[in-house]
């Protein structure tokens, strides 16, 4: 389901204010009339804009990388309304991408229709995203808010090669701005109906002659909700989001090494859309007809959801000579969300469920990229370590009670190398290939209860089982290049990706053991 109502009547009129090109207009009024009177100039020519990507993890222009690729730059994401990862749907060929139900942050994303719909902790996602080269390892805060952006790159096709597990139907890349030369900001006020405020800025600066660099960015997302939950009055599809990113950097004069650091946190609170019925519910003894309105619902839970999400990196680059660079990245993530998802879409308690989920991960890259005359590319080494896991409570009929507790530990190490060779002006050939070590380990208790609250001696345990296993995958790639002219470039391309097996948390491991 799309994250915000389609029908036009009930979307928000925005009206925008950019307070830097407000500033600009300013200044303009004030010109001496006589300035405007004078001889029409000749008309600019045109230009397309050379756009940088970083699918190959270095960085090129978009018309020479082998890869189907889609950049959207800043101003494009702009005119285009984008204020999220799911506004990409629709926009962005082969991709499907939206809010998972029970809440408006975690992430459900397909390419080519191959990802994965469930967010529970057992399984991973099919199409990997990333943070400015961060992988973003669960899918709850996932669903990035657009600000402060130089670009974002949707990858599809399987890229096991570059970027590792959970890559089988794509990658979706996030680049933020960078660290400021000179002092620079903007603000940019957005209003609408339904008391839309939509606020985001961003400022930056540069001390020490550009050696010492900072940039402060944030956005502050709110809306009542285009309907209620007539059960109890609260709204439905409202939004009440905050973010905020803060970086910096060493750039020392007369050096070829840098160092930077950023962190960033993004808070949710919104209301979000609801289980409308298309028809009576068979569980229904009232026989309660679909609601009037396509926004209302009737939910005999809380329509409550709150994620918090966050995240620290640090980047440090040196260029060993005018051929050889190097890279290294470590980054730590996490994640908290509690949320309420109501399956029957009725006051009446028939099945409830009570969701909270927690995720941390810590994860190291060290890359070694070449660029020279006749050949070009990236070996490099990675590692990750994170745990998921939650609690899930079930309420069925109002008769049946369950838990679902458990946590799964993953760790893994991979080798990786892309290398390009330019055999004429016109031909070249790609290739890549990427081992993989992965260890995943399951701890699991599933319960069942005689009451609602969940407490006291359970009646039954379904599940309680640690297990172990561990996987090596590796994942190849090769393309044929050939450029048939300066506006013409034609490729093909094999490439190999796996998905991270899982557990089915939701087990019933005493009726069907293993």
């Amino acid at each position: 389901m799309p994250r915000r109502p389609s029908a036009p009547v009930r979307l928000p009129r925005v009206q925008r204010l950019d307070f830097a090109i407000l500033a600009a207009l300013g200044a303009m009024a004030a010109l001496p009339v006589a300035a405007q009177t004078a001889p029409a100039a000749e008309p600019a020519v045109t230009t397309l804009e050379v756009v940088k990507v970083t699918a190959r993890k270095r960085e090129e222009s978009l018309q020479d990388v082998p890869v189907a690729v889609t950049a959207l730059t800043a101003e494009q994401l702009d005119k285009l309304a984008i204020k999220d990862l799911g506004d990409l749907q629709g926009q962005v060929p082969n991709l499907t991408i939206y809010a998972a139900r029970g809440s408006n942050t975690t992430i459900t994303t397909f390419i080519r229709g191959v990802g994965q719909a469930d967010p529970l902790w057992g399984v991973d996602p099919g199409v990997g995203i990333y943070f400015d080269d961060v992988y973003i390892a669960r899918p709850q805060g996932a669903l990035l808010d657009v600000y402060d952006v130089q670009r974002v790159e949707v990858l599809r096709g399987p890229q096991g090669t570059l970027y590792g597990k959970n890559t089988v139907g794509g990658a979706v890349k996030y680049v933020s701005k960078p660290l400021p030369q000179q002092t620079e900001g903007q603000v940019t006020l957005a209003i609408g109906s339904y008391g839309q405020v939509t606020a985001k800025g961003a400022a930056g600066t540069a001390v020490n002659d550009g050696q010492i660099r900072f940039r402060l960015a944030g956005a502050s997302l709110n809306r009542d909700g285009y309907g209620k939950n007539l059960t109890d009055g609260s709204p439905v599809s409202d939004q009440n989001t905050t973010s905020g990113r803060f970086s910096a950097g060493w750039f020392p004069t007369g050096s070829t090494f840098s160092a930077q650091v950023s962190a960033d946190r993004t808070q949710d609170a919104s209301h979000m859309r609801g289980f409308q019925r298309l028809n009576v519910s068979p569980f229904d003894p009232a026989k309660t007809p679909p609601m009037a309105s396509r926004y209302d619902i009737a939910s005999g839970m809380p329509n409550a959801n709150r994620t918090t999400s966050e995240g620290e990196s640090l980047t440090l680059n040196w260029a060993a000579n005018d051929a050889w660079s190097l890279k290294y990245i470590l980054a730590h993530r996490e994640s908290d969300t509690s949320t309420s998802i109501d399956f029957d879409g009725l006051p009446n308690k028939i099945a409830d469920v009570r969701a909270e989920y927690h995720d941390s991960s810590q994860s190291h890259e060290v890359q070694a990229i070449y660029e020279g005359q006749s050949s070009s590319g990236i070996v490099g080494v990675y590692y990750f370590d994170g745990h998921a896991g939650g609690t899930v409570r079930n309420n069925f009929f109002n008769l049946s009670f369950g838990t679902t507790n458990g946590t799964v530990f993953t760790k893994g190490k991979a080798i990786f190398g892309d290398w390009s060779w330019r055999f004429t002006p016109q031909f070249s050939v790609s290739t890549g290939l990427r081992y993989t070590d992965e260890s995943k380990r399951a701890v699991v208790l599933n319960q069942a209860f005689s009451n609602d609250q969940f407490s006291g001696a359970p009646i039954a345990v379904p599940a309680n089982f640690d297990s172990s296993r561990s996987v090596t995958n590796t994942s190849p790639r090769l393309s044929l290049e050939y450029k048939a002219s300066n506006a013409v470039k034609l490729y093909t391309t094999a490439s190999r990706g796996f998905k991270s097996g899982g557990y089915n948390i939701r087990a019933n491991t005493t009726a069907f053991p293993s």
